[in-house]
This record gives C-alpha cells, sequence and structure tokens, in this order.
C-alpha cells in the first residue's frame, strides 16, 4: 500500500470516527427527531403515568393508614388507627390493672406472643388484611413501648417487649365474624391487663369509613392471651 492510499485510509477513518459521533449527540439531544416526535416525547417527560395503584394520598401526601410516629396516640386516633379510650368509669379500672396479669406471670419460661384478630364480615382482601394486621401489630408495639418509657426498664411492660423479642415476636391472626365480638374480646383483654387495640379504616379503598377490621391483642404471656383468643379458629 502506497502512502497516498494510506493517507486516504486514515483520512477516511478519522472522518466516520468524528461524524458518527456528531450524529449520536445530535441524535440524543433530539435534533434529528421530527418537530412532532419531538413534542410527545417532552410532554412524556412533563407529565410521567402514574401507577393505578398508589401509595401517596393525594389530600394528605402520607400513606394510607400509615401510623404517626412523630405524633403518638392522639395522631393515630385522628387517622382512624385506634378506637377511642372507652368510658372514664371504665378506662380508671383497665389503667390499674394495665400489665397487672403480666407481672404476676413468670417470663423467664413463658412465651409471649401478639394475636390479630381479623373480622371476616368485611369482605376485605388479603392485602387489605396484611395492611390492617400491620396497623394493629404497631399499634400495640407503641402502647406497650410507651407504658416500659413512662414505667421502667424493669417494669412488666418493659420485659414483656424483651421476651417477645427475644422469642421471635410470634404473631397468629385469627378470625371472627362481627364487631360485637371484637368489642367483647378488647374488654376482656383490657380486664386482664393485656393490651388491645383495634384498627378502624379510613373508608379510602374498599370498606366503609370507621368500620373496625382488626384487633390486636399483646403482645402478652401465651398462657394469658389464650384465655381471651384460644377459642378463636386460625385465619
Amino acid at each position: 500500500m502506497t502512502d497516498v492510499q494510506s493517507t486516504v485510509v486514515v483520512t477516511t477513518s478519522i472522518v466516520a470516527l468524528i461524524s458518527g459521533f456528531l450524529l449520536g449527540v445530535y441524535s440524543v439531544r433530539g435534533y434529528l427527531i421530527s418537530p412532532d416526535l419531538k413534542q410527545e416525547r417532552l410532554a412524556n417527560i412533563r407529565d410521567p403515568v402514574e401507577s393505578e395503584e398508589s401509595d401517596i394520598d393525594e389530600d394528605d401526601t402520607i400513606l394510607d393508614h400509615a401510623p404517626n410516629w412523630v405524633n403518638g396516640e392522639d395522631a393515630d386516633r385522628r387517622q382512624g388507627l385506634r378506637v377511642a379510650e372507652p368510658p372514664k368509669e371504665k378506662s380508671k379500672t383497665t389503667k390499674t390493672k394495665t400489665f397487672a396479669a403480666a407481672g404476676a406471670v413468670d417470663l423467664s419460661n413463658e412465651e409471649c406472643k401478639l394475636v390479630l384478630v381479623v373480622r371476616t364480615d368485611l369482605g376485605m382482601t388479603k392485602g387489605k388484611i396484611a395492611a390492617q394486621c400491620g396497623h394493629a401489630t404497631l399499634a400495640c408495639y407503641k402502647t406497650l413501648l410507651h407504658a416500659a418509657q413512662k414505667e421502667g426498664q424493669h417494669s412488666a411492660a418493659a420485659r414483656l417487649l424483651r421476651q417477645w423479642e427475644r422469642m421471635g415476636q410470634a404473631k397468629i391472626a385469627v378470625q371472627i365474624k362481627g364487631e360485637n365480638e371484637m368489642l367483647e374480646l378488647m374488654g376482656k383483654a383490657h380486664s386482664l391487663g393485656i393490651t388491645a387495640e383495634v384498627i378502624q379504616d379510613a373508608g379510602r379503598t374498599q370498606i366503609e369509613s370507621g368500620s373496625r377490621t382488626v384487633l390486636g391483642i399483646g403482645p402478652a404471656p401465651k398462657s394469658e392471651v389464650n384465655k381471651i383468643t384460644g377459642h378463636l379458629k386460625l385465619l
């Protein structure tokens, strides 16, 4: 190959490389796209398609039913996460007995568990049930944690939490068919000094607003919880 031919080959290669690079840049920047396609692409960038199932509520910009860890129990009740406290006459008795039954149990060998009592008469889907059970678990945990922080690390509440966490945080889901039965179970749990929280739905998806969906009982010693829910069928 002569020097002239070599020069032509090298020059052609350089020109092709530069041309390809410039074409790529122009293509990426949209200079080579027709005006119609360019407008369509810009419109898609400015207005992305939203998922049909959104986790964000447009009005409140928070997760539907998400527990409010900052504001505590008052915020939970405003958002429908917990049922209001029972009448004052009953609440005084409940407070004096809180964790009394648990304190009388030897927790060194006693397994603790949390039972989630789910209403099956509401026709909730599996996903809805899972979400409501999650809310009930958090509500019960927060109640017991608050009591432990208030009463001290050697209190029955603190020992219950440590025992439950140490032994695997057992959770059992059982079923009932009505609201009245749920409230009766809640009252029985309170009478035994066991944490019990009812979750109310905000009514944004499948069921009516204010519907009581899941009752969380515990964490508490297994023998004590079984006095309340031992007769119920697994979900």
